[in-house]
């Protein structure tokens, strides 16, 4: 019986790994992927059918938004019964908001979306492109008994593949770009593609994908620090339309306790707005009233953001916030983990 390979839609969005370098003048321009198999034949080893849609114009992922996130998850929701699986090429600098959000936007997932890049173009003699773009593919493309073996939003980088809201970029100069600080690697390829089995995603199978296409975006990130004063923590804090407000604390969630401060987020929280607690280390959980210095922020109200990174704190606020529900369901859904993002 002949096998059915799988289909692969390869969405180019913007960023680095769409770039060659022209010869003559050493400037970058975008590059057509309706050639891609003739400029990467190595793709044509792979047991896949590729086809590829582009951004009409291409975005650099600094300019990235929650808008582009939705034209993403529409590419992907009117291909998905078409497509077995979906490589989501992105520069690298925002690549861990943007797979955040879309792991929260893409509900009951079970074929795979992983996103990609590099930090050299595509054309480049050293450029790290080539692997990142092939192996990514193949990993899309891995089934067992007819079904995707991934089945979540991933990222994959020098090697390594990883749940996408687990990352965050702590590189801008080595092709080892992304780390997961708080969750296992999903796959690492070497001389063989290793996948672990045990850290991937288990969906319910049964339900069918619901994509959320709204954001609430009235939201503050604020990383304290030694000295922060009380008349910047107010200006923020009185922000207009303000809904959402994300603090990066000190090591297990811990934090400063003079009674301005404190007293601060309680005005805050009485108004109706979320306080999110997350560590600013880069690794570890946010334990709130294991030390004095976070007891009081759990007595008051603050939400529990665990060992989530930045990037997923913040996509899942804008996510949950698009919902008009109690403060205690919105406690209880931020921190349960809905897509394996947190604890």
């Amino acid at each position: 019986m002949h096998k059915i390979k799988p289909n692969i839609l390869l969405v180019y969005t913007g960023g680095t790994i769409g770039m060659v370098r022209d010869s003559q003048t050493a400037s970058l321009h975008v590059f057509d992927f309706e050639n891609l198999l003739n400029k990467i034949p190595e793709l044509q080893q792979l047991e896949c059918d590729i086809q590829s849609y582009s951004f009409k114009k291409p975005i650099d992922s600094s300019n990235m938004n929650p808008n582009h996130w939705i034209q993403i998850a529409e590419i992907i929701e009117s291909n998905y019964n078409v497509f077995d699986g979906f490589v989501v090429l992105h520069g690298s600098d925002t690549m861990s908001y943007t797979s955040s959000a879309l792991s929260f936007m893409l509900e009951n997932l079970v074929k795979p979306v992983i996103f990609t890049g590099s930090q050299l173009p595509i054309g480049d003699l050293r450029t790290d492109a080539k692997e990142n773009l092939i192996t990514s593919v193949q990993l899309a493309s891995l089934q067992k008994n007819g079904n995707p073996v991934i089945t979540e939003v991933c990222l994959y980088f020098e090697y390594k593949l990883y749940r996408a809201n687990r990352t965050t970029k702590i590189n801008a100069e080595n092709f080892e770009a992304f780390a997961s600080p708080n969750y296992p690697t999903l796959a690492e390829s070497g001389v063989h593609l290793n996948v672990n089995h045990s850290y991937l995603f288990k969906p319910n199978l049964n339900q069918p994908l619901i994509v959320h296409k709204t954001f609430n975006t009235n939201i503050a990130l604020l990383k304290l620090f030694p000295g922060i004063t009380e008349v910047f923590l107010k200006t923020t804090l009185k922000t207009p339309e303000l809904k959402g407000i994300i603090i990066e604390t000190f090591g297990a969630g811990n934090c400063m306790t003079d009674t301005w401060f404190i007293n601060l987020l309680k005005e805050t929280i009485s108004k109706g707005i979320y306080i999110i607690n997350i560590t600013q280390c880069i690794s570890g959980s946010v334990n709130m009233g294991h030390y004095e210095t976070s007891s009081q922020l759990k007595e008051i109200g603050v939400i529990s953001g665990k060992n989530m990174t930045t990037e997923s704190a913040i996509c899942k606020l804008m996510h949950i916030l698009a919902d008009d529900i109690s403060y205690i369901n919105f406690k209880l859904k931020y921190e349960t983990s809905l897509r394996g993002e947190l604890l």
